[in-house]
């Protein structure tokens, strides 16, 4: 069932979560835009503080995992400022292509600005897409990468869907995303931690709503198993996740069969 259905509210007024405030489904997206204009310029910097540095570690464990190699067709869905796409590069290589898409015009233009600055133009493409209709033609990708961006989706579901028509057969995706950590005395010390993040953001950025919307966003995901079932409803085979740091985050791997149509 897709979250966007509110059972307390009747058939023509769908609703949906915006961190823990239930918002109308046609707002969602847009709401979700507002917070990435206004963190897209300090969005690395944030990242960097919020996570003391982890992120890049979780990172690249998530591109190994990956299994791309050159002369693959990858899509950085929700890529954002380009932190994926800098290392797909280099891995597709001349043969291969990398297209970085995002629904946010101003983290795809802080993405374009920092792969341009590093050289990097060879084999990268730019997209402006929303992940739920993608505009791709099916079996285009060998990989599809989403990482901190499926719970910022208004319907799961479909972009789920998405993806799996836009991957090869035999090609993968992989969600890197935040999530439930299974220790009792991680979870509590990792939510009293996150809870400082919206001040965070207030003195590196000005903006403490944004941040608290992340937060929220974090804790309202689906846990673990739930995003597993969600993968293997959506199509995929041989669904799987590891946890990474206790399960603050987790990487769920999917994969098109080779005899789908």
């Amino acid at each position: 069932m897709s979250e966007n259905k509110n059972p307390h509210q009747d058939s023509d007024s769908p609703t949906t979560h915006f961190g823990y405030e239930q918002v109308p489904v046609q707002e969602k997206a847009k709401r979700v835009g507002q917070v990435f204009h206004s963190v897209a310029g300090k969005y690395d910097v944030m990242n960097d503080l919020m996570s003391l540095g982890s992120h890049r570690l979780v990172k690249r464990f998530t591109v190994e995992l990956s299994g791309v190699r050159a002369g693959h067709k990858v899509l950085d869905l929700a890529g954002g400022t380009g932190d994926f796409t800098i290392r797909f590069s280099s891995l597709v290589g001349k043969t291969g292509q990398v297209v970085l898409a995002d629904i946010n015009a101003s983290m795809l233009q802080v993405g374009r600005d920092r792969l341009i600055d590093k050289g990097i133009t060879d084999n990268v493409l730019y997209s402006q897409v929303n992940a739920e209709q993608l505009p791709f033609a099916p079996g285009t990708f060998d990989c599809v990468c989403i990482a901190y961006g499926l719970r910022n989706v208004t319907d799961k579901e479909a972009a789920l869907r998405s993806m799996y028509s836009v991957l090869k057969p035999g090609g993968r995706v992989i969600v890197l995303e935040f999530s439930k950590p299974r220790n009792e005395l991680v979870s509590k010390a990792y939510d009293g931690y996150s809870a400082l993040w919206p001040i965070v953001g207030k003195l590196v950025t000005g903006d403490a709503d944004s941040y608290r919307y992340l937060v929220e966003s974090i804790r309202m995901h689906p846990d673990q198993d739930t995003l597993k079932s969600m993968m293997e409803d959506a199509g995929f085979s041989d669904c799987r996740y590891h946890d990474v740091m206790g399960g603050v985050c987790a990487i769920h791997l999917g994969f098109k069969a080779l005899d789908a149509e």
